[in-house]
């Protein structure tokens, strides 16, 4: 499957909505696991604003690659960020998309600081 590397060295990066559990199916409630590690996959919505434009993402990343307090309007780096596109037929339509994955999401609030005291 294709992966993309995402640069994310010019973008200001903030937590629009708090990491939440990814649920594999709906239907069972069966929670998402990393295939190589089996940690849980967490969801969390990030603002991405670079190159004069904001979007909102969705990125999924391990759970122990949540690090510090991910409150909403927390500055947060993105280690590790790539893109995939995927597509699929859901009930005889095509559907299709990018995926974001993150290997950390780290706050960037303790980092600030501890660099201001310095």
């Amino acid at each position: 499957m294709r992966q993309i590397p995402v640069d994310t060295s010019g973008a200001v990066v903030m937590v629009a909505k708090p990491p939440q559990v990814k649920v594999r199916d709906r239907r069972t409630g069966e929670i998402a696991t990393d295939a190589e590690t089996g940690a849980r996959l967490m969801t969390v919505d990030v603002m991405f604003a670079a190159n004069e434009e904001v979007e909102i993402l969705s990125i999924t990343v391990p759970e122990p690659g949540i690090s510090g307090e991910l409150a909403m309007g927390t500055p947060v780096a993105l280690t590790g960020l790539i893109a995939r596109p995927w597509e699929n037929d859901f009930n005889g339509q095509r559907r299709h998309g990018i995926a974001f994955r993150a290997v950390a999401v780290t706050s960037l609030v303790g980092a600030a600081a501890g660099s201001k005291a310095a």
